[in-house]
């Protein structure tokens, strides 16, 4: 039997040798991911491996993370109720800050109720897995982040993808299953390439087909809409026309964590349902009450705002008058497409070597052949840094193109 086993176990693939392969191959590739430690410094200054840089990479949108009002909110809630929550919120972890968060996130984004989950991943695997079943068919735009992906997966529905921000491809997906019940899922904002999703179009859509609609709005909360509510309140949409919302409470709120709103059905579902809710630790309460006075914060403050957009048209027109090409977007992520992964790295290279932040995007998190520069702008950012990084920009991209015509003069 000793044999027997030993020849069964030679037989089977090593696992830590198929993570060294796809690490080498990875790293053959230019798409090898790494952690680099950042320390904070004053306003959007950061500094890495000891050198200090002016950081184009946070999603602080609003200049939130470091307020002193969170700062304040958190501290004097630690040291009343400690750090940790100390169990799942079905379990004794649901504290008054808890409540009072989410019935302010509720009343923000003119929902019946909200509930807090520990992030926005667990959130979309959460209510995707509580609402859908074999079956059933989830439609999704093909620029959708990863989570939403894997919350269809893991539910064992259909999945169908569409057209990035195409309704009519939407609608065609749709009609492929015309009895199953159906949900359309979408990127409020598009994390990678900083668009906003056709949200009036889809909501019309799913009401004629009968189908539900859920918007993760990671990155539009705080910064779109008269109030900060989010891009289905700049659309207009109500509940009923977006029944699902989702939001993260680490990007413009500056804190941790994320939520679901909508009906009191829905919400009472996923108490019921939602594993990632069920089996996890609550947000710590602290935290949850640092988050309170971040919404207060991003609801009535609109000169931050404000000043974001300002950063905004300042980029877009920079980037115009120097050449620089853009993607298509009006939002805080402004992405700049290189194309080839080891370029992109170089630029990114680059960029560090002047004393800027600007990471390289590279597949499978965006298209092959579509590796870009994330640049993400911040209320706190100020206007000379922004032409400083669009003359730093100008310079790194001319000297790629500069390498591009090189290497094809050697080949031809």
């Amino acid at each position: 039997m000793r044999g027997n086993d030993a020849t069964r176990s030679a037989m089977r693939p090593d696992l830590l040798q198929r993570l060294a392969d796809d690490h080498a191959q990875r790293l053959r590739d230019a798409l090898l991911r790494r952690v680099r430690t950042v320390a904070p410094g004053d306003g959007a200054w950061i500094s890495i491996d000891g050198k200090r840089l002016l950081g184009f990479a946070s999603n602080d949108y609003l200049g939130l993370a470091r307020h002193p009002r969170l700062v304040e909110a958190l501290v004097r809630a630690a040291q009343a109720d400690g750090v940790g929550a100390q169990a799942a919120h079905l379990l004794g972890g649901h504290r008054e800050e808890h409540s009072r968060l989410e019935q302010m996130l509720a009343r923000w984004t003119g929902r019946e109720r909200a509930l807090l989950f520990s992030t926005g991943y667990m959130a979309n695997l959460g209510v995707l897995s509580a609402l859908l079943g074999a079956g059933d068919v989830c439609v999704q735009d093909k620029l959708n982040h990863a989570s939403l992906i894997d919350g269809a997966r893991l539910a064992g529905c259909e999945l169908k993808r569409y057209v990035h921000a195409d309704v009519a491809s939407a609608a065609r997906q749709l009609d492929a299953r015309p009895d199953a019940a159906a949900l359309l899922a979408t990127d409020g904002v598009f994390s990678m390439d900083g668009d906003v999703a056709p949200l009036t179009g889809l909501a019309a859509l799913c009401r004629a087909q009968g189908a539900m609609l859920l918007v993760d709005d990671a990155h539009g909360l705080g910064v779109l809409g008269a109030d900060g509510a989010g891009s289905v309140a700049e659309a207009g949409l109500a509940q009923d026309d977006v029944p699902v919302l989702m939001g993260t409470l680490g990007k413009a709120l500056g804190t941790f964590g994320a939520f679901v709103a909508g009906s009191a059905a829905l919400v009472d579902g996923l108490v019921q349902n939602a594993r990632s809710f069920v089996y996890t630790t609550a947000l710590p309460p602290a935290l949850a009450a640092a988050t309170c006075a971040a919404i207060d914060l991003a609801r009535d403050d609109g000169e931050r705002r404000v000043a974001l957009a300002a950063r905004i048209a300042q980029f877009r027109a920079g980037a115009s008058a120097r050449g620089i090409a853009l993607l298509d977007s009006r939002t805080a992520i402004q992405p700049v497409p290189v194309g080839d992964s080891g370029a992109a790295l170089a630029a990114s290279a680059r960029l560090e070597d002047a004393g800027f932040y600007v990471p390289a995007v590279r597949p499978p998190t965006v298209p092959q052949g579509r590796a870009r520069l994330r640049v993400t702008l911040s209320a706190i950012h100020a206007e000379a840094d922004v032409e400083r990084l669009l003359d730093a920009l100008a310079l790194v991209l001319r000297a790629h193109a500069g390498d591009d015509s090189t290497r094809h003069s050697a080949k031809g």
